[in-house]
């Protein structure tokens, strides 16, 4: 399931029970358009598994000040509500699943 978030309470989207992943990207950033589409496939591939994109220019104090985000895209993951890792820059599809699964132990 891919959901754009949309300003309303982050801590709703991410606190969850289970796994979110959220993705800060921006509209402009090379890497960002090309993940994009690998994130597209795995949310359809996963749908028990929210995948969140956050522009970082529409939503630059969450991304900024709230969790610290310096280069997109950076791709965090939540389980329980609680960030549990996180990683910058493209990786393809199924390095992404691979470091989805290793964390979630």
């Amino acid at each position: 399931m891919l959901i754009t978030y949309d300003g309303s309470d982050f801590e709703k989207v991410v606190g969850r029970q289970g796994l979110v992943l959220v993705d800060f990207f921006a509209t402009w950033c090379g890497p960002c358009k090309m993940l994009m589409p690998q994130l597209e496939s795995l949310s359809e591939e996963q749908p028990q598994i929210p995948f969140v994109k956050v522009d970082i220019d529409q939503y630059r104090p969450l991304a900024k000040e709230t969790y610290g985000i310096t280069s997109v895209p950076t791709l965090i993951l939540f389980k329980d509500g609680v960030e549990v890792s996180r990683q910058s820059g493209f990786a393809p599809k199924d390095a992404v699943w691979k470091w989805i699964q290793a964390n979630n132990k």
